[in-house]
């Protein structure tokens, strides 16, 4: 008697790449759209009130930050109610901010305001104040009294 051939090695089926190239092109695709699909309506332009004047139809209804210095500064310390001026010397626009100011905040300081134009008034939600760049270290226990003292 004959003992039965054993069987031939079964083949493996051949898969095709293509759907998980789809797949990852597909996740890629997904990715960069929500990475850069609203990107256009998050940008925040800096722009001085000149650019501004002379964009105005590009900028109109966007988040925006305008730098220039302050003129013009009425102050409610009651009702937080702060309004000026910002200028860079070639156009000036009036501000209306709600909220603490710091002490570095004065006329003829630099600022930059994060905001909205509400028709030809920007409303900003926040400031920020140039401040000097110097640091000057107290160099006697009287300068040093002094510093703290004013600080108080």
């Amino acid at each position: 008697m004959t003992l039965p051939s054993p069987l031939p090695q079964a083949r493996r089926r051949r898969r095709s790449p293509l759907p998980t190239v789809l797949g990852v092109l597909a996740l890629a695709g997904l990715t960069a759209f929500i990475a850069f699909g609203n990107l256009g309506r998050s940008l925040e332009y800096f722009v001085t009130p000149t650019e501004y004047l002379q964009q105005r139809a590009e900028f109109e209804g966007r988040p925006l930050r305008i730098g220039g210095l302050v003129k013009t500064v009425q102050y409610n310390p009651q009702t937080l109610d702060l309004k000026f001026n910002v200028t860079d010397g070639g156009a000036s626009f009036p501000v209306q901010y709600r909220g603490a100011v710091s002490d570095l905040f004065k006329e003829n300081q630099g600022v930059v305001v994060r905001g909205e134009f509400q028709g030809n008034t920007f409303h900003a939600s926040e400031l920020i104040v140039k401040h000097s760049e110097e640091y000057h270290v107290p160099q006697t226990q009287a300068e040093l009294k002094d510093l703290l003292r004013q600080s108080e």
